[in-house]
Parts: structure tokens; C-alpha cells; sequence
């Protein structure tokens, strides 16, 4: 891995690291943690600048979550309701479920927007649902890019301040993300467990 960020890094720059923040979230299991932090060791051993990288590291995954943000918006939801079609007498949800989620993820979206953008892979997920809700575009991306250059620059500063040492930041970042989908795990069975048995209650 080390030696496909050099080269990218080495042979095209911030145009580089733009395009794999952008693959990144197009393609969450490419961690973000890592592109960020060594494009923070690259620029104590290179010309780039922390804020070079910064930018083109924002640029790059506003423009992936857009891409997915158009998918949820067009194509999320047709292809989720086929699904229930197809599956829905072996899965505890139909099209009313995924209705009602829309619903309440409508009310929340801006909070969610902004705080997935903090968690790895659903820090790009997060926007296939903002799309499906049609969340205005502006608020989409301001949200966006808001979280996203916070994130960036928080990783890119550990990575150049950690120096040789970067993928101790990538170890740190793997307990972070540990905690965070032992908490979404949670969250997720305890709302199945709430929906089935709701349903069995009707």
C-alpha cells in the first residue's frame, strides 16, 4: 500500500491524493486514515504543503460523495425495492419500513450528515440515504465539506507531525473505528429488535 501511495503521491501530487480521497469514498474500504495521514508525511519529505493536501483531499472526497449522493438519489431506493420484492418474505422489512426510514432520516439528515462524516466507511455511505431523502444539494455539500475538512485536516497534521512514524495514526484510527462499529452494531440490532417486534405486536 505504502508503495502505490508513493508512487501516485510522488507522480501526480495533490491531483494524486485527490483522486484517492475520491476513490475513497466511492470505495470505503480504501481507509481515508491512511491516504490522509501519509499525505501528511509527504509533505516533510516532498514540496507539498499541508494545505495543498488539505484542499485536494477535500476536493477529492466532496466530489466521490457526490457521485454516491446522485446514486441514492436515482437509483438507491428503485433498487432497494426490488430487493424487498424479491426477499421480502424472508426479511423483516417491506416498502413501508424503508419508507418510514426515509421519513425519520429526513428529520435528522443534517446531524447525520455532519457527524458520519467523522466515522470510517460511513463517512461515505452516509450520503447514498441523504440522496434518497433528495436533501437539498447545498445544505449536502456544505454539510460535506464542513466534516470533511475538519477530518482531513485533523489526519493530515497527526500524519505530518507523526513523521516516519504515520502508521502509528493508522493504528490509533483502526481502535477508533473498532469503537465506532461496535456502536453502530449496536444501534443497528437494537432497532431490527424494536422492528420485529413491532411487527409482531401487529
Amino acid at each position: 500500500m505504502e508503495s502505490l501511495l508513493t508512487y501516485i503521491i510522488n507522480n501526480f501530487g495533490r491531483l494524486g491524493i485527490a483522486f484517492l480521497m475520491a476513490l475513497e469514498n466511492v470505495f470505503p474500504p480504501l481507509p481515508s486514515e491512511v491516504v490522509l495521514s501519509f499525505g501528511g508525511f509527504m509533505t516533510t519529505q516532498s514540496s507539498l504543503g499541508m494545505t495543498g493536501v488539505v484542499i485536494s483531499a477535500t476536493i477529492g472526497s466532496v466530489g466521490g460523495a457526490t457521485v454516491l449522493y446522485y446514486f441514492g438519489k436515482f437509483q438507491a431506493q428503485k433498487r432497494m425495492e426490488k430487493i424487498v420484492d424479491k426477499w421480502g418474505h424472508i426479511l423483516p422489512i417491506d416498502k413501508e419500513d424503508i419508507y418510514k426510514t426515509n421519513d425519520w432520516f429526513s428529520k435528522f439528515q443534517s446531524v447525520a450528515v455532519f457527524i458520519c462524516r467523522f466515522i470510517p466507511v460511513m463517512r461515505s455511505i452516509i450520503s447514498i440515504p441523504a440522496g434518497m431523502v433528495h436533501m437539498n444539494i447545498l445544505l449536502f455539500l456544505t454539510l460535506t465539506t464542513v466534516g470533511t475538512l475538519i477530518w482531513n485536516t485533523v489526519l493530515v497534521y497527526l500524519g505530518a507531525s507523526a513523521g516516519g512514524s504515520w502508521q502509528t495514526i493508522v493504528g490509533y484510527m483502526d481502535i477508533y473505528s473498532k469503537i465506532m462499529y461496535g456502536i453502530l452494531i449496536a444501534v443497528v440490532i437494537i432497532l431490527i429488535f424494536l422492528l420485529i417486534r413491532k411487527k409482531k405486536k401487529r
